[in-house]
């Protein structure tokens, strides 16, 4: 992993001052360990006309995969060998930041007292990245690094194979950027916008990659017209980050404006004076309607299948009225969050022994989830093919039979009510299907009539009188009477089968009768 930066230079401001900037010495070779390998600076050229210096990642894949399991493409990939071969050591990517970060720790900073003036003026600079993932193409590396001052920025796509060209071009770019800027400023944009670019960082993602994105993207990232790309990617879609930094952008762009501190911008408004309601996110109120379902159903025990990253199994021990909760998952991935979400690690005893995350198919029956009060399937069904329903409904109401069951999906209808959902989209890319309220009603009734259930409906969310509301809500009740006739008739079988094991044959009563 290889990225070079150049600028030239004359007697007055000869560019072996890249040295001072970068405060790595040119007649020297320097290296630093990373979490991932060692980080190497040299300069393959270093005169007054013209100054080289080259930042190379030897990257371990064996620590790599140690250190990364279940945390992005590198670290958790869709087979084992993929584990050990990838592009990981070659390509441009979050690792190659985390290394830039490191060794030119001060230089990021804008910080250099032995030439502050050199540090604040801008330079001719020239930086070559042989290989960077480009998840959108050439086009997007344009876009992204377009707008940042650069003369040129220039995505040559790489062949797959020179050899056989017809293969066409690999998702790699070779790019090159000329321009004047601040030496600071350049580092800034290759921190942020290659991970971006790459669109898989090798780590989890906390809270503090917030302020590290703030403060990498001071002075270009509030008004860069790819803003919301940015901070989606950066912040590995995790949405609540997301939000938090574009709201802070927001601030940011404002005070700009307004020629005033973002403090003075945040404290326009006294929040003891602002009584606006703010609208209750949809999740939210799809979790406060199970939790009222589950209330109203004294369930105590409850199943979360299809739990995903843990939010509904969370808000569930919030309640001690829930003494078990079960999350189930097939994706390890998502039951990894789910733990590190609830802090399984550092819970308590007590509060530990209330849950448990289990991987497994809601295709398959599983002994482990019979026995339960209440299973819960949100936002689950839609994300199963048509043909592999029947086989959940066997394993959830024909085996597991829990006495309440509660199914949430979207209702196709209110699509039309999102102003950001294109026509005759669904909502979620992973979604196999999306009902109307009818078609809904008619699947649930069936599944009903099938496995002994009653069967209620509740809209969660606005209700439109038209189209309905967002999220449909279907709670199935186990008919207790025919439970209770089923028990009588197997109690009647085994009882005859008792019986005739007891009935004597007519030669043994000849020989007891002797």
């Amino acid at each position: 992993m290889f990225l070079t930066i150049s600028t030239t230079g004359n007697e007055q401001h000869p560019a072996t001052d890249l040295g001072f900037l970068l405060h790595k010495h040119p007649a020297r070779a320097f290296s630093a360990s990373t979490s991932h390998g060692t980080a190497h600076v040299l300069y393959p050229e270093a005169s007054d006309e013209r100054c080289t210096a080259a930042l190379l990642l030897e990257v371990d894949p064996v620590a790599l995969v140690r250190r990364g399991k279940g945390k992005g493409r590198g670290g958790a990939p869709d087979s084992a060998l993929a584990q050990y071969v990838n592009d990981r050591p070659y390509a441009a990517s979050s690792l190659l930041a985390v290394a830039l970060a490191k060794v030119f720790k001060t230089a990021l900073h804008g910080v250099c007292q032995a030439m502050p003036e050199r540090a604040a003026a801008p330079l001719p600079l020239r930086i070559e990245v042989p290989a960077l993932p480009a998840r959108g193409g050439a086009g997007l590396v344009r876009k992204l690094f377009g707008p940042l001052g650069w003369d040129t920025v220039d995505a040559e796509p790489v062949a797959l194979d020179g050899q056989f060209p017809e293969w066409g071009d690999s998702r790699y770019v070779r790019l090159v950027l000329e321009g004047e800027l601040r030496l600071a400023d350049a580092l800034n944009h290759l921190y942020v916008l290659l991970p971006v670019l790459d669109d898989a960082k090798h780590y989890w993602v906390a809270p503090d990659e917030v302020d590290k994105l703030l403060r990498a993207g001071d002075g270009w990232l509030a008004a860069h017209p790819e803003q919301k790309l940015i901070t989606a990617r950066y912040l590995s879609r995790r949405w609540g980050l997301a939000r938090e930094a574009s709201e802070r952008l927001e601030l940011v762009r404002l005070a700009e404006a307004e020629g005033l501190d973002v403090d003075d911008v945040d404290n326009a408004v006294d929040e003891s004076t602002d009584t606006e309601e703010r609208p209750v996110p949809l999740a939210e109120q799809r979790r406060a309607a199970i939790l009222a379902a589950l209330e109203r159903a004294e369930a105590s025990r409850v199943l979360d299948l299809g739990c995903g990253q843990g939010q509904l199994v969370q808000a569930l021990l919030k309640d001690t009225r829930f003494t078990e909760v079960v999350g189930v998952d097939v994706s390890v991935r998502a039951l990894t969050v789910a733990a590190r979400r609830l802090r399984l690690e550092r819970m308590g005893e007590r509060q530990a022994a209330r849950v448990k995350l289990l991987q497994g198919s809601l295709a398959y029956t599983d002994k482990r989830l019979t026995g339960y009060d209440a299973a819960v399937l949100s936002e689950v069904i839609e994300h199963l093919d048509l043909p592999r329903l029947p086989a959940l409904e066997y394993a959830v109401f024909g085996s597991a039979r829990p006495r309440t069951v509660l199914v949430t999906t979207p209702n196709v209808e209110y699509n039309v009510r999102w102003e950001s959902l294109p026509a005759g989209h669904v909502r979620h890319g992973d979604h196999r299907f999306e009902w109307t309220r009818e078609e809904f009603r008619s699947w649930a009734v069936s599944v009903a009539e099938r496995y002994g259930y009653g069967v209620g409906f509740t809209p969660v969310g606005p209700d439109d009188p038209e189209v309905g509301p967002p999220t449909q809500m279907a709670v199935f009740t186990r008919d207790q009477e025919q439970d209770r006739a089923q028990d009588r008739a197997k109690a009647q079988d085994q009882h005859r089968a008792q019986n005739q094991n007891q009935t004597p044959t007519p030669t043994a009563a000849k020989e007891e009768q002797a």
